[in-house]
This record gives C-alpha cells, sequence and structure tokens, in this order.
C-alpha cells in the first residue's frame, strides 16, 4: 500500500505544483535537468546491476535496447511531452489521445517490475517517484493553464485524464503479480532502457549556441549527488 501511496501522491504533487507554477517554464525544465540526473545514476548504479547480478543469463542487453527503441516509439505518440516539449501540445484546447495513450504505457510498464519488489523503499520505485514529479508538473501546467481556462476550475476530462496516469504504475504493479518472478530481470532491463533514453536525452539535449550551461551542469551534479546519497544510505541500511 505504501508503494501505491508513493506512485499516486507524486502525480498528485506534481499535478498540484504545475497548476500553480506551470507558468514558469524554467522551473519544469529544471526539475526535469535535476530529475534526468537522478534518474541516470539510479538507472546505472542500482537497475542495471540488479539486472545483471540476476543470473538471468545472456541476452539481457537486448531487452535493455528494447525497451530504449520502445521509448523512442512512445515519444512519436507523445512528442518529447516526458522531456519538456510542450510546442507540439499547447496549439490544442484537449489533451491529444495519443499525448495520453503514450503517458500511460510509459508509466504502465514502469510498475511491472515493482510486483516483485522484496523492499518497501527500493531504489527503483524512488526512481520512479523523482521521476513521476517533473511529467506531473509538466501534465498540470498543461491541463490548468491553457487559454481560457480558470486555475479555480477542474474539467472532468482534466480529472479523468490525472487519475489515469496516476493509476497507471499501480495497475502496472497489479498485472506484474500475474507474471513469473523469474521474468523480474527482463522488465527491469526494458525499464532501465527506457530510463537511460529518457535521463540522456534531457541531460544531452543541446544547450543554445552549443555554450556551456552551468546551471544545467550543476542541477545534473544534484541530481547525481541525491541518487549517491539514497545508494550509500540504502547499502548502509542493509
Amino acid at each position: 500500500m505504501i508503494t501505491v501511496f508513493l506512485l499516486v501522491m507524486s502525480v498528485i504533487a506534481g499535478i498540484l505544483l504545475g497548476k500553480y507554477f506551470g507558468k514558469r517554464q524554467k522551473l519544469a525544465k529544471n526539475l526535469l535537468i535535476l530529475s534526468a540526473g537522478f534518474l541516470i545514476t539510479v538507472c546505472l548504479n542500482e537497475v542495471f546491476p540488479q539486472v545483471y547480478a540476476s543470473g538471468a543469463g545472456g541476452g539481457l542487453g537486448i531487452f535493455v535496447i528494447a525497451g530504449v527503441l520502445l521509448q523512442m516509439i512512445l515519444e512519436a505518440l507523445t512528442k518529447g511531452f516526458e522531456h519538456g516539449h510542450l510546442h507540439h501540445h499547447s496549439e490544442h484546447n484537449i489533451l491529444p489521445v495519443a499525448l495520453m495513450v503514450g503517458l500511460f504505457i510509459h508509466a504502465f510498464i514502469e510498475g511491472i517490475p515493482l510486483a516483485n519488489e522484496r523492499e518497501t523503499l527500493s531504489p527503483y520505485l524512488l526512481g520512479i517517484v523523482f521521476h513521476n514529479l517533473p511529467i506531473s508538473f509538466i501534465l498540470g501546467a498543461f491541463l490548468f493553464n491553457r487559454h481560457g481556462e480558470s486555475r479555480s476550475t477542474t474539467s472532468y476530462p482534466s480529472l479523468l485524464i490525472i487519475a489515469l496516469f496516476a493509476l497507471a504504475s499501480p495497475l502496472g504493479m497489479l498485472l506484474g503479480n500475474y507474471f513469473n518472478p523469474d521474468l523480474q530481470p527482463y522488465f527491469l532491463a526494458v525499464v532501465g532502457g527506457i530510463f537511460l533514453h529518457i535521463s540522456s536525452v534531457i541531460i544531452f539535449e543541446s544547450n543554445k549556441n552549443h555554450n556551456i550551461d552551468w546551471l544545467k551542469i550543476g542541477l545534473v551534479i544534484l541530481g547525481v549527488s541525491l541518487a549517491l546519497v539514497m545508494h550509500l544510505f540504502h547499502h548502509h541500511a542493509h
């Protein structure tokens, strides 16, 4: 129940931040960069070692690549929404169905490996929670800061969209209970590929005129540092 609570609350918290601070696009971008540094560290320091230490045999790298390719396909639906690219959707008065489908599948797949997590607050779970916040921020900004829509009102379609996204990972976790636990490393490998692609795209997106962006570098270092502190605390506790 704690896992479901954290997954849902990370989305709700991000939505509320987006509702009230969504017009500050710089804030959304900085949150994404911070989360990317955290996520890529969790991916390389926690997810991949767990995958390759599982003894699942060869071919795991193919599943990592499959995760990268899957995320590329999903981004054909989301148009880079999870990277903070709002301009593809800003001209629409309603959230495109393809975007919502892409975000739902993305979050649903991330939830599947949680079914076999033995720890309540695993690094993998915290990686998802940290990842949910900026995406939900952007989603909240889109839903509540569109032209002509008051922040004080919440339409039923917006509530449905929020509910679907908030429940996507818990539903994936529910489905994961029906899979053989031996498949856990393969699902983790796929999600690791998804994490790797998203975080690397955010981190390595070209800066304007290819100038050094010290704020971006600092935010990445901060995200990495937070993940490393979590890693040390987690392993010290065990």
